[in-house]
């Protein structure tokens, strides 16, 4: 995620700066947020059964903290879906590869670190936890959470690029904590049909560390349904971009 305006105003970034910035902070991103996960559906899990409440909270959190940890760095995107939105917005395309490879990297590193924090528990559970990992729809139709996709990341990355546009938000540094908290709504008002991906690389990175971890019983991988969480925050966050120039 980004606050909408270290990414805006980015120019004083490097190539190594971004690519450290943006692996950090979203393998803080998929720790912390896969660990709310595995907190409360793993067995033998003081958190186990702790419910949908806890895991939206967590997920905030969990933004909270990558962005934080890296926005002097790179911007804290986080996601391709706001490095599209952002480069709609801006114009400027060159450094899109580079955010989106770390932030997949990152992801998919988040995920090993998460699996290494809750390995006894995940060698006492049975059966699939892929949930742990990625989503899935509770009603598998594709257009239908093709849709829910592009709406809630719609409104993540509107709500950062129209941050941006706030000078005092700059100042205060109270950007990220207003992202943090959308990402908690969202997972409240939107996050019910498909689990709110609403980030690619949030997918993405941890369903290729759940293909090749060593998790006994941990069921497929999903692959069938693994574009629509890509393409449809893509497509929202596209969305995003074009609107935000259209109305600022």
């Amino acid at each position: 995620m980004s606050n909408g305006i270290q990414a805006r105003e980015g120019a004083w970034m490097t190539n190594q700066s971004i690519f450290i910035g943006e692996f950090l902070g979203t393998a803080l991103l998929l720790l912390l947020g896969n660990g709310v996960v595995a907190g409360v559906v793993l067995a033998k899990s003081k958190s186990n059964g702790a419910g949908w409440a806890v895991i939206t909270f967590g997920w905030g959190f969990a933004v909270l903290a990558g962005a934080y940890a890296v926005a002097p760095l790179s911007g804290a995107h986080l996601n391709p879906a706001v490095t599209v939105g952002l480069a709609i917005h801006n114009g400027d395309w060159s450094t899109v590869p580079l955010y989106v490879a770390a932030q997949l990297l990152g992801a998919f590193t988040g995920a090993v670190l998460c699996y290494l924090a809750y390995l006894g528990q995940f060698r006492a559970n049975t059966g699939d936890v892929l949930g742990v990992f990625a989503t899935g729809p509770e009603i598998r139709h594709r257009f239908q959470n093709l849709a829910t996709e592009a709406i809630a990341t719609f409104v993540l990355v509107f709500v950062i690029l129209a941050t941006g546009q706030t000078k005092g938000l700059e100042t205060s540094g109270t950007g990220v904590l207003i992202v943090a908290l959308l990402v908690v709504g969202i997972g409240m008002s939107l996050g019910g049909p498909t689990g709110y991906a609403i980030n690619p690389a949030r997918d993405l990175g941890p369903r290729l560390a759940h293909a090749v971890l060593p998790i006994p019983g941990k069921g497929g991988s999903d692959w069938g349904y693994a574009w629509v969480p890509v393409v449809g925050p893509l497509i929202g966050g596209a969305l995003a971009g074009l609107v935000d120039i259209a109305v600022y």
